[in-house]
């Protein structure tokens, strides 16, 4: 049974240069019979009706994945803090829950965890974090940090583990080990 999150926005990141892919748009690669932004639409769609997908190409087969898209700001793929900026000022919604595209193996298990530790700590970005490393790339913000995140990126800060750590960010504790983090970034993984 499907439990849907108190209201948030999720933004799916496809907008990257996909250059251990050799160029190729991640979120539209075929895995198991489907596009990997597709396995991630089946578990984050019953959780949200704002579900954003950042992508700077190929907006019209991202379309039917999504309530609606957006882009970087700037041109040449300035990397994912970018799409976060871009995805925290389309949300409608209170908290943006933050994935990669290429992380099939997510579940709602993961996604709730997320979630109640954004509501233990409303004024903080939640990380998961796989023992001592942080994972940015899953995580829930605050949209009320929109102005302060900002700020960072016009001082030149293009990290956004290093973003979130300023601003407070608080863990989601996982396992090293943990399978539903697992992202295929490159034809190896996705081949494994």
């Amino acid at each position: 049974m499907t439990t849907a999150l108190p209201p948030c926005s999720i933004l799916l990141l496809a907008g990257g240069r996909g250059q251990r892919m050799g160029g190729c748009d991640k979120g539209l690669i075929e895995w198991r019979g489907a596009p990997l932004v597709a396995h991630l639409h089946r578990v984050v769609r019953p959780l949200t009706d704002d579900l954003i997908i950042s992508c700077n190409r190929n907006p019209e087969r991202y379309t039917p994945f999504a309530d609606q898209l957006t882009g970087d700001a700037e041109a040449d793929f300035p990397g994912p803090l970018a799409g976060i900026l871009a995805g925290l000022s389309a949300a409608r919604h209170n908290w943006l829950l933050v994935l990669p595209c290429d992380a099939p193996l997510i579940d709602q298990a993961l996604l709730q965890s997320l979630h109640q530790e954004a509501l233990s700590h409303p004024d903080s970005p939640i990380i998961v974090r796989q023992g001592e490393q942080w994972q940015p790339m899953f995580s829930m913000i605050p949209r009320e940090l929109l102005p302060s995140l900002q700020q960072l990126w016009q001082a030149g800060e293009r990290s956004p583990l290093r973003a979130l750590l300023q601003l407070g960010a608080r863990p989601c504790p996982c396992a090293e080990d943990d399978p539903r983090l697992t992202n295929l970034n490159t034809p190896e993984l996705l081949r494994g």
